[in-house]
C-alpha cells in the first residue's frame, strides 16, 4: 500500500472524528462584524491554534487592532520536497439575522438529511470553518501515517474577513518574510456541481466609485426654474446611459486594454458545460441576456468586465410627489475587472469621462470605495495541472478550470504583497446558502474534501 493510500484510509476511518472538530468550532460565535462577539473570535482562534499546535505546528494566535491572526508553521524540519505553500482560511462568520429564518439554531451544527444527501447546518459549515477544516484534517491524517508532511506548509487563519480584512494589509506587510511562500492555496471557493471539481483559475477585479453632480445652490421649484435650469439627474442619466453602447461594451476610454480572450482549450471546457444561460436568468425572472453581445451568459459572469450602476440618488423619493428640481444627484457605479486591466487607469479614465459630459455651471466630485486587481493563472501554471490531476483521481471527473464573477481581495493582496500566486480550491456549492439563513455544508463535500487535499498534497510533493 502506498503512503498515500494509507492517509486516505486513516482519512476515512476518522471521519466522525473529524465531523466533531468540525461541529465544535461551528459552535464558535465568531461574527467578526459585531463587538459583541469579540470573545467568540477569540476562542475559535484559540482552539485552531490548539489543533494545529497539537498535530506538530508551531502555531500562535497573533494580536491585530482587530480581531487575531492565527499563524502556523510545520515544526517538522525534515527535507521537504516540493513548493513550500501557505494555506489560508477564515474563521470568522456573517451575522445570523433573521434569526426566525433557520430551521435550526445557527451555532448548534445539526447533520440533516435531504433527498439522500446528507449536510451539517450551520453558520460557518460552508464559508469557511468546514473549508479550512478540509485542509487541516488532511494534514493531520498525514501526519498520523507518515509522521510528517512531504511539504512545507505553514497556515494564515484570518479572523476578519466577513468585515473587511482592515487589519490584514499591515499584517501582511509587518510579516512579509514569514508569510512569503512559493505558492498560496485558498480554500474559499468552490465547486461547479456537487460531483464536478473545479479550480478557480480567474477571479474579477474590483474598482467602486460614487459620482455626485451638484447643479443649483439649492433645490429648486420645477415650475419656476424647469426648462432653465439644470437638472443633475437628467445630466448624470445622460452620463449613465452613454457608459454602454448598444452592444453593451463599456465606452470608458482604453476600458479593455489588459482583457484578455479564453485560451480556446478553456473556451471548449466551457462551453461542453451544462450551464443553461436562460435558465440561470429564469431563476431570477429574468430572460434576457443583456450583456456584452458576442459571449455566453457564463462567459460574461466569469470572464468579462462589466460597468454596473448599484445605487441611484436624488430629489424627492418619499411617499406622494415633489415637485422638484433637485440640486445634487448621485451613483454608486462599481466595474468588475479581469486579466490585465489597470484599477488606477480605470479610475482615473472613469473620472475623465464623466467631467467631460457636466456643463460648465456645474460641479462633479468623487468617493472612492476601493479597488483591486483581477487576477488570473496561466493555464501553463506548474502547481496547476498537478492539483487538476489530484481532484480528477479522487472525483472520476476532470476538473474545471473556472472563473468566479466576484472578487477575493486577498488573492490579490498575496501577489503584490507577498509575491505569490495562488491555487484556489474548494468544495462549496452554489446552494449552500452562505451569508444567508440556514446555511450548510455536504458531508460529502467534507469528506471528499479532506481526501482531495491529501491527494493535493501528494501531487504537489512529487516535484
Amino acid at each position: 500500500m502506498s503512503k498515500l493510500d494509507a492517509v486516505l484510509d486513516h482519512i476515512d476511518a476518522h471521519i466522525d472524528e473529524s465531523l466533531s472538530r468540525l461541529e465544535a468550532l461551528v459552535r464558535f460565535k465568531s461574527i467578526s462584524t459585531d463587538p459583541a462577539y469579540n470573545d467568540e473570535c477569540r476562542k475559535a482562534a484559540d482552539w485552531l491554534a490548539g489543533e494545529l499546535n497539537g498535530i506538530g505546528f508551531t502555531a500562535e494566535v497573533r494580536d491585530t487592532p482587530g480581531h487575531p491572526m492565527v499563524v502556523a508553521h510545520d515544526a517538522d524540519q525534515a527535507e521537504k520536497t516540493g513548493p513550500s505553500v501557505l494555506f489560508y482560511g477564515h474563521y470568522d462568520v456573517q451575522p445570523v439575522d433573521p434569526v426566525d429564518l433557520w430551521n435550526t439554531d445557527p451555532f448548534e451544527p445539526t447533520i440533516v438529511e435531504r433527498k439522500g444527501v446528507k449536510m451539517m447546518m450551520g453558520r460557518g459549515t460552508s464559508d469557511d470553518k468546514g473549508q479550512l477544516l478540509t485542509f487541516v484534517e488532511a494534514c493531520r491524517a498525514y501526519k498520523a501515517v507518515a509522521g510528517s508532511l512531504p511539504l512545507a506548509v505553514s497556515f494564515l487563519f484570518e479572523g476578519e474577513e466577513e468585515s473587511g480584512s482592515p487589519s490584514l494589509l499591515p499584517f501582511l506587510h509587518a510579516n512579509k518574510d514569514e508569510l512569503s511562500k512559493d505558492l498560496a492555496l485558498v480554500c474559499d471557493t468552490g465547486m461547479f456541481d456537487a460531483d464536478t471539481p473545479s479550480i478557480t483559475t480567474m477571479l474579477r477585479g474590483l474598482v467602486g466609485e460614487e459620482i455626485i453632480i451638484t447643479a443649483a445652490d439649492r433645490d429648486l421649484h420645477s415650475g419656476m426654474y424647469g426648462g432653465p435650469a439644470a437638472n443633475p439627474i437628467r445630466i448624470l442619466s445622460k452620463i449613465l446611459a452613454d457608459l454602454h453602447d448598444e452592444n453593451g461594451r463599456v465606452q470608458i476610454p482604453d476600458f479593455y486594454e489588459g482583457v484578455q480572450e479564453l485560451t480556446p482549450e478553456v473556451k471548449a471546457q466551457w462551453d461542453a458545460l451544462p450551464f443553461d444561460g436562460k435558465s440561470f436568468l429564469g431563476e431570477v425572472d429574468l430572460s434576457i441576456p443583456a450583456g456584452e453581445t458576442g459571449y455566453s451568459v457564463y462567459e460574461q459572469i466569469n470572464a468579462r468586465p462589466t460597468c454596473e450602476f448599484n445605487g441611484i440618488m436624488g430629489g424627492y423619493t418619499g411617499d406622494g410627489f415633489k415637485t422638484v428640481i433637485a440640486s445634487k444627484a448621485s451613483a454608486k457605479v462599481s466595474c468588475r475587472l479581469v486579466g490585465q486591466q489597470d484599477p488606477d487607469k480605470i479610475r482615473d479614465n472613469l473620472r475623465a469621462f464623466v467631467e467631460a459630459r457636466v456643463p460648465a455651471d456645474c460641479t462633479v466630485t468623487f468617493e472612492e470605495h476601493g479597488a483591486g486587481p483581477a487576477h488570473s493563472l496561466s493555464p501553463d501554471f506548474p502547481p496547476l495541472a498537478k492539483g487538476a490531476q489530484a481532484l480528477k483521481d479522487e472525483w472520476n471527473k476532470d476538473a474545471i478550470l473556472m472563473g468566479m464573477g466576484g472578487s477575493i481581495p486577498i488573492v490579490g493582496e498575496f501577489k503584490t504583497i507577498l509575491g505569490m500566486d495562488s491555487m484556489l480550491i474548494g468544495f462549496a456549492l452554489d446552494e449552500d446558502n452562505i451569508h444567508s439563513p440556514n446555511e450548510k455544508y455536504n458531508l460529502k463535500s467534507y469528506h471528499k474534501g479532506i481526501r482531495s487535499w491529501a491527494r493535493v498534497i501528494a501531487s504537489l510533493a512529487d516535484a
